[in-house]
């Protein structure tokens, strides 16, 4: 699994367009073994785009319904910046309940893990994989993928916010790709020791990338260059 999501995340880095990152989530979907795979995201302008793997007609419902606008997910992840499963989330109303039972009918799954994701300028995503299966087994998915599926939810935002030309009008000297995965979860509150076992190499190899992103933002330590790279856009949580 770590190698297929290894070469996954490369061939996610070489996207161009939209359907490139559709057929991502296709793909994405078929390594995790889960129902469904789904990304969307509000540019910066207030544009909504999306892809993944919901039903047609479950998509055609959400649109007709404006149910962006009641859903207990996107409610619930606007208000956070970590990662949340769906069951932390408040679905104690008679509205929430009945999207649920609605969605569920539709095939998205009585199960889900969704990211939150802000950009520069305004930008907000949603990363979600979902899933239908018994509590335990889903806690278990939850916590052998957790670290996967936010380097991943940030490779799908890189080149969303690359293809509305926000990644392009960042500074001239950016942070590599493994810079990127670092000062990612350091942001979202990983521990190097945890950074490093997630991105499966050693603390001094750790420490390398941190002092070289560290640099290339000008920052005093490692806080300052994480709050810099999120103001600079380079990363996004």
């Amino acid at each position: 699994m770590a190698k297929q999501l290894e070469t996954f995340l490369e061939r996610l880095d070489q996207a161009n367009n939209q359907a490139d990152l559709q057929a991502s989530a296709e793909d994405l979907r078929t390594i995790l073994k889960v129902d469904h795979v789904v990304y969307h995201w509000v540019s910066t302008t207030g544009e909504q785009y999306g892809c993944g793997t919901y039903a047609p007609d479950w998509v055609q419902r959400y649109i007709e319904k404006d149910y962006i606008r009641t859903d207990p997910v996107v409610l619930g992840c606007y208000q956070r910046f970590h990662p949340v499963d769906w069951k932390r989330l408040d679905w104690s109303t008679k509205s929430a309940r009945d999207f649920r039972r609605e969605a569920i009918e539709y095939g998205v799954g009585n199960q889900g893990f969704s990211i939150p994701i802000r950009g520069p300028k305004g930008q907000f995503a949603l990363f979600t994989v979902s899933h239908n299966c018994e509590d335990a087994v889903w806690a278990k998915f939850a916590e052998d993928h957790h670290r996967d599926l936010i380097l991943i939810a940030h490779g799908f935002n890189q080149k969303a916010l690359e293809f509305e030309g926000a990644a392009q009008s960042g500074p001239k000297q950016s942070l590599s790709p493994r810079e990127t995965d670092a000062m990612t979860l350091l942001a979202v509150g990983y521990s190097r020791a945890q950074v490093a076992q997630s991105l499966a190499i050693s603390e001094h190899t750790l420490r390398v990338y941190i002092e070289s992103a560290r640099f290339k933002l000008g920052a005093m330590n490692t806080t300052h260059a994480v709050a810099r790279a999120m103001s600079q856009g380079h990363i996004v949580v």
